[in-house]
């Protein structure tokens, strides 16, 4: 049986890159070696493009806190001309390989926002996940907010501000509309990086600071009680939801290292504890938001649910992280499908939208 050859992408110029970096390391090892050929690219954080063996591209594979991309390996760049989608070694020219499908890992800015997919594309390469459009709506807290309550699906109340409007801020307007406590986010950024949970006005300034490091777009977020639920999503056009889990931080709130660091930093409930109709209600609005946001491949998205029942959608992340104590995949294991199934499952979700956009006219005949 022919292989088929996978571009396993992952690190980029983002805040999320040792979260990427973990994603890939638990992707790779479950893929099917007899089925797959993996070939390892990892983009560092000035943007280099780097290939090699797991065990050489990887440092300090084992340790979340120390993985990090060997330098020393081969620089490449993928070929931008011919029907290959080969792979070249920088300086020798060296082709290192076609790719057949690429499964793009790179969490946040460059990765999860559009810029990595419209290469792709324009590469005419197959790719896992959602597209240029969906990638770049479930970037944007603030756009995907407003398609969502356009959609009639309901969102926490928030503020957006950007960078030249700072020297402008009310802050007793933001709390008086938002009330408090408030969260603080950049807009274009995931895996609670830059994120400030705020409990004075006195504390809104240097949080919106902090936020400002990692985008030039800021949203200040109600705070809402309630319990955190997150369903995952996969298909195209006739997705499915996984069972919901819940999530319960030992931390304040869901931070970067309670996801990721700290294995003790919070309690994933999986399958949640929901009656049989509020399961369903959690799955039908996790799809709604899904087709509303434009996405495909797949996605989580995450809940909060209120005393009353009430459910409101806090977002949607379409590049969910894959580590070995990631929701994504340990919702669809509880829904009967294995960490190794899904991944297959994806990269044939990914092979069916490229084939149907090739069968589209390009080009106006009369």
């Amino acid at each position: 049986m022919t292989k088929t050859r996978v571009g396993l992408i992952f690190g980029g110029k983002s805040g999320e890159h040792e979260v990427s970096l973990q994603s890939a390391k638990s992707i790779y090892e479950a893929l099917d070696k007899q089925r797959y050929d993996v070939v390892l690219i990892g983009i560092d954080k000035k943007g280099n493009w780097l290939a090699g063996e797991a065990s050489a591209l990887l440092l300090h594979a084992e340790d979340p806190k120390l993985i990090a991309l060997n330098q020393r390996c081969a620089s490449v760049v993928p070929a931008l001309v011919g029907a290959d989608r080969s792979l070249i070694e920088m300086g020798t020219g060296r082709p290192v390989g076609n790719i057949d499908v690429v499964f793009p890992i790179v969490h946040g800015t460059y990765g999860e926002d559009g810029s990595l997919q419209g290469l792709l594309r324009m590469l005419d390469v197959p790719y896992v996940g959602a597209d240029v459009l969906g990638s770049a709506i479930g970037m944007d807290k603030d756009v995907m907010k407003r398609l969502l309550r356009e959609a009639g699906i309901p969102v926490a109340e928030s503020v957006a501000l950007r960078g030249s409007e700072i020297q402008r801020i009310s802050y007793s307007n933001i709390v008086e509309q938002l009330g408090m406590p408030l969260f603080v986010k950049p807009a274009n950024l995931g895996s609670s990086v830059g994120i400030s949970k705020v409990y004075t006005v006195s504390e809104l300034p240097q949080a919106i600071h902090n936020a400002l490091r990692y985008d030039k777009k800021v949203l200040v977020e109600e705070f809402i009680e309630g319990r955190e639920i997150e369903c995952s999503v996969l298909g195209n056009d006739d997705p499915i939801a996984s069972l919901p889990g819940e999530v319960l931080p030992t931390h304040d709130f869901y931070s970067y290292e309670a996801k990721y660091i700290d294995e003790n930093g919070a309690v994933l409930e999986i399958p949640a504890k929901l009656d049989d109709s509020l399961v369903r209600k959690v799955q039908a609005t996790a799809l709604r938001a899904y087709k509303a946001l434009e996405c495909s491949g797949m996605a989580r998205v995450d809940f909060f649910l209120k005393s009353d029942g009430d459910l409101i959608v806090n977002e949607i992340n379409t590049l969910p992280g894959f580590t070995r104590i990631s929701m994504y995949p340990k919702l669809w294991e509880a829904s009967g499908l294995s960490y190794a199934e899904l991944l297959d499952r994806l990269i044939e979700l990914a092979f069916e939208r490229h084939e149907r956009e090739a069968r589209l006219e390009r080009s106006y005949k009369a």
